[in-house]
């Protein structure tokens, strides 16, 4: 059983029915959804994707990174060639393949809670009543399943996101760039995806939501007010959504570990297996090479104690490096600095994207 239908759950669908295992996917939605991601594609992550067998002919082609704090605005190339895509587009493709591949995925149920029971994993999967089976891949992304969820505080930070159709001047400017702009205890950043939409992911306090009467509009002027850059980009946007996306309790530089108890069947995938800093756009791509990674593992007979193992060895250096640089990112004191670094020296934006993939995991869990 896969709960949850993300690239990491639908990659080991994909990768297990492909090899003739019996799995059964179950999907939370019903139908395509939006989700709180950067849709952001690094190179390991399409390579990942177009393995799987998913066309990518409809993203946007992302080369260069700019990075923005008040007035100062730092350019480099990016030392790999990234995607945009919608995680709407990108997640029903990927199912859409896992059906063609042979798993029976469920759409429009909701699982409750998972329970051990003499040896085996119990689902309380709502309308479909109780299932009962020996191995879960747990694949629910942010949100928590009762009886298995993270043992991890949160960051305090809130996520937004929106999608807008700029001004055809600002769509030009931002086209093949990604954008990180700095701001007081937060970052936004802004991409192009398919259709010529753009998409805005922001991190903040949750203090500052809480200023602004958690008014979206009133978050959004408030940074407007803050980043100039980000202001004209936005000048004469339409947004795409009645409302943004939100998203709390962040738990970034969670990297599971099991205990002595442990859960005998249970992986852990994607977001419930290791939250990396968004600004590192690696997220996807750890998802997919996870899912890929336990499929293998599982499959070749190995048990959920040998894949946290690898997948722990193969992340812990590539998380610590990831929120060291979101803190830095993060502290008000420091931004300037940061900016001021990486104007003079953009080589250091190439470095730092290039420290932060997920290289080594996606060697061990390449798709066979």
């Amino acid at each position: 059983m896969i709960v949850g239908g993300g690239p990491a759950g639908a990659a080991a669908a994909i990768i297990l029915a492909t090899v003739g295992r019996n799995v059964t996917l179950l999907e939370r939605n019903a139908g395509p959804a939006d989700k709180v991601c950067g849709d952001f594609l690094s190179a390991e992550a399409v390579t990942m994707i177009e393995t799987l067998g998913v066309d990518l002919s409809a993203a946007s082609t992302i080369t260069a990174v700019r990075l923005v704090h008040r007035n100062r605005i730092a350019t480099a190339r990016l030392p790999f060639t990234a995607r945009g895509l919608t995680r709407r587009a990108l997640d029903e493709a990927l199912l859409r393949q896992a059906t063609a591949s042979g798993a029976t995925v469920l759409r429009g149920h909701r699982v409750g809670t998972i329970e051990q029971d003499r040896g085996s994993l119990r689902l309380n999967c709502g309308s479909l009543g109780q299932v009962v089976t020996d191995t879960v891949f747990l694949a629910t992304g942010k949100h928590e399943l009762r009886g298995a969820g993270r043992p991890s505080r949160g960051t305090g930070l809130v996520g937004f996101k929106m999608y807008f159709a700029l001004a055809a001047g600002q769509r030009e400017a931002l086209r093949h760039h990604v954008e990180l702009t700095l701001f007081p205890g937060g970052y936004a950043g802004l991409q192009l995806v398919e259709a010529d939409r753009t998409v805005l992911c922001a991190l903040m306090p949750a203090a500052r939501v809480r200023a602004a009467g958690g008014r979206w509009d009133s978050v959004l002027d408030s940074l407007s007010g803050e980043c100039p850059h980000l202001r004209e980009r936005l000048a004469g946007a339409r947004a795409l959504l009645d409302r943004p996306l939100a998203v709390t309790g962040l738990p970034y530089g969670y990297l599971y570990a099991p205990g002595r108890r442990g859960s005998p069947g249970l992986f852990r995938l994607g977001d419930q297996a290791a939250v990396i800093a968004s600004l590192t756009g690696d997220g996807v791509a750890l998802a997919l090479a996870s899912g890929s990674l336990a499929a293998h593992t599982w499959a070749a007979g190995g048990g959920d104690a040998r894949y946290h193992r690898d997948l722990a060895a193969a992340l812990s250096r590539q998380i610590g490096l990831a929120s060291a640089i979101h803190t830095l990112c993060l502290a008000p004191r420091l931004q300037p600095w940061v900016a001021a670094a990486c104007g003079l020296w953009p080589g250091t934006m190439r470095l730092a994207a290039s420290a932060t993939r997920a290289r080594r995991l996606t060697h061990i869990g390449r798709v066979a």
